[in-house]
This record gives structure tokens, C-alpha cells and sequence, in this order.
């Protein structure tokens, strides 16, 4: 039996909440935030329910944590979605070992909303990685990673699933390992030159760049889409006159088009079609304010739709992505949904 504290988010942290549980190893405390008007069961209801000392998220970034856990002797550390950079005082007090899943390949795809930025990026492959925790933010060593396609409708929401229902099973080997042989758990470094570290910008600062391919179009408004849940990227944005309209449902056509991009063509398959720098896309679901429209009624054929620019007075940088929207450098703050850990 190995002594743990998890510290843990969302439907993932369900999942690992109760593999371990039902493993037959000790959880003494369950780190997770208490997320006001969530429905259905939470990280903390699954642990009180099952009598494990419930502790705020933020406690991993306090070193005195660390006294607490070498005194309960604690084995692992868990880390599966949380929301905090955990202090490097915490990751060297369990016994054997801190771990953290990621939810993509390192050192590839390190930092924030990895899931999102492969599909963006078109990778055909994506991955998630079981690695030890280090001060440096998703650089230790690699412990047990899986890899799997990524196919032509998987959203964000859908590959970030795939990480959690393919990275489940490295837990239970980690688990095993830790109980039988602790010294045999892989720790192999990384290739740091290999490193990239995707940090909070947004590519395009939200944008449609409909001046681009459709392909790139059609992967960016999927990237985006964690429907019904909130995206960490928002809705991808477009300009009508001076009318925001945000687009979370696209798909490529193959049709080509000789139209300026952005221009609205005519209504099909319950949207209608966009030009992007060579095909017309389809969009079918469309919000304008709060409300969700269709798209034939609020868009008229022949109307000109303006795409990737930053919000007025932030230039976008090389990448597409807007300056304004950068978060904190790699090594402090809090990791929004998807990219957690250290």
C-alpha cells in the first residue's frame, strides 16, 4: 500500500480520486479547489464522501505543507489537473516521488492548454506524459508516457479526454511500481532542447484568421471548442460591420473559392459557407452577445468578415497571438485547465 495526497481538478481528478481508492492505497489528504455552482460531483464531495481530509488547491504552493506531509509520511504526491505551480519545498517531501500527468507529450508540448495548441498546430498524433515534478515547470523526468491520434473531429474538449482516459492507466503503473519497487519507477530525462513551453496567449488574440487556409481555420475554431464547458481560449471571434459574432462549430467543404476571405457565401447544411484563403468553410453554430442564432439569419451573402487583429492598441506578435493576452513567464502563476503542474 502506498501513502498518497492527490492534488487534484475536474473529471480527471474524479477518475484518479477513485483508481487509487480503489487500488487499495491510502489517500491521507485530497488538495482541490471548491468551485461555486458546479454541478454534479466535485474532487472534494467524492473525497469527504469517502472520509479523506479535504485541504484548499492552494496549499501546494505553501512549504509548510511539505513538514506536514513528512510527517503523516506521505509516499507520492499526485498532481492531476490542479490549478497550482506546486513549491519546490513539497515536491521533495514524499518518500518515493512527486508526479505530475500532463496532458500532452513532453518535452514537446510543455505548459498551458497543450491539447488545444496540438490540434491548432495540426498534429496528427498527440500524447500524455506521467513525469516527475521539478522547480522547472513540466521538465522532470519522464516516468510513462502513451501516445495516440488525433483524428479530423476531435475538439479540444474531446483530446483533452483522451489524455485523461489514456493517462489513467499510467497512474496505475506508477502505483505498482511504487508499491513493489519504488527504485525501478523510470525518471528518463528530458531533451530540453526539444522543449517548447506554451504559455497563456491565444493564437490570433481569439481572432478568425480567415486569411488562412481552411484547414488552419477549421483546426483553430476546434481547438477552441470544449462544448458545453467553458473554453480556456474563449469562442473564436469574428467582426460583422462593427458586430462581434463568436464561431464554435466549423467544418472544411472542399470547395474552393476565388472570394476575398471572410466573405459570407450562400446558406447550406444547416450554416453557411465562409471564405478562407482557398475553400469555403462551413460554419454552423454561431453566438452573437449571448444568444445562439442561426447562422443563415444573422449573416448575409456577400458581407465581408473581418478576422485576425488584435483589440485596438495591442499589436498581434510573429506568432498570431495577441501581446496583451500573455500571462505570467513559465515558472510562477497559476495553470489554468490542461496544463498543470511542475
Amino acid at each position: 500500500m502506498v501513502n498518497i495526497v492527490l492534488a487534484a481538478e475536474e473529471s480527471a481528478g474524479i477518475q484518479a480520486l477513485r483508481l487509487v481508492t480503489s487500488a487499495g492505497h491510502q489517500v491521507s489528504a485530497v488538495l482541490t479547489s471548491a468551485p461555486e455552482g458546479v454541478r454534479g460531483a466535485t474532487v472534494a464531495a467524492v473525497a469527504e464522501g469517502l472520509g479523506i481530509e479535504v485541504l484548499p488547491a492552494k496549499r501546494v504552493t505553501d512549504p509548510a505543507l511539505a513538514e506536514h506531509m513528512r510527517a503523516t509520511e506521505v509516499d507520492l504526491l499526485l498532481n492531476i489537473h490542479s490549478l497550482y505551480i506546486v513549491d519546490p519545498h513539497v515536491i521533495a517531501a514524499p518518500r518515493i516521488g512527486s508526479f505530475n500527468l500532463h496532458p500532452g507529450p513532453l518535452p514537446q508540448y510543455a505548459g498551458l492548454n497543450v491539447p488545444s495548441w496540438a490540434i491548432y498546430r495540426g498534429e496528427l498524433n498527440h500524447g500524455v506524459t506521467l513525469h516527475w515534478m521539478a522547480p522547472k515547470v513540466d521538465a522532470g523526468g519522464i516516468a510513462y508516457q502513451a501516445s495516440f491520434p488525433i483524428t479530423p473531429s476531435d475538439t479540444g474538449l474531446s483530446l483533452t479526454a483522451k489524455c485523461v482516459r489514456h493517462g489513467l492507466p499510467l497512474v496505475s503503473a506508477l502505483l505498482a511500481q511504487a508499491a513493489e519497487d519504488p527504485a525501478t519507477i523510470p525518471a528518463v530525462p528530458q531533451d530540453l532542447s526539444l522543449r517548447h513551453y506554451f504559455g497563456r496567449k491565444v493564437p490570433h488574440g481569439g481572432l478568425i484568421p480567415w486569411e488562412r487556409s481552411a484547414r488552419q481555420v477549421v483546426d483553430f475554431i476546434r481547438a477552441c471548442d470544449y462544448s458545453p464547458w467553458r473554453s480556456p481560449w474563449g469562442e473564436p471571434r469574428t467582426y460583422a460591420d462593427e458586430r462581434e459574432v463568436r464561431m464554435s462549430k466549423a467544418s472544411m467543404t472542399g470547395m474552393s473559392t476565388a472570394e476575398p476571405p471572410g466573405t459570407v457565401g450562400s446558406a447550406t447544411g444547416g450554416g453557411i459557407l465562409v471564405a478562407a484563403a482557398d475553400e469555403w468553410v462551413l460554419v454552423t453554430r454561431i453566438h452573437i452577445g449571448e444568444r445562439r442564432v442561426e447562422p443563415a439569419a444573422a449573416l448575409n451573402p456577400g458581407t465581408r468578415l473581418r478576422g485576425t487583429r488584435a483589440p485596438d492598441g495591442f499589436p498581434l506578435d510573429s506568432t498570431g497571438c495577441s501581446l496583451v493576452l500573455t500571462g505570467r513567464g513559465e515558472e510562477h502563476g497559476t495553470h489554468p485547465n490542461g496544463g498543470v503542474g511542475a
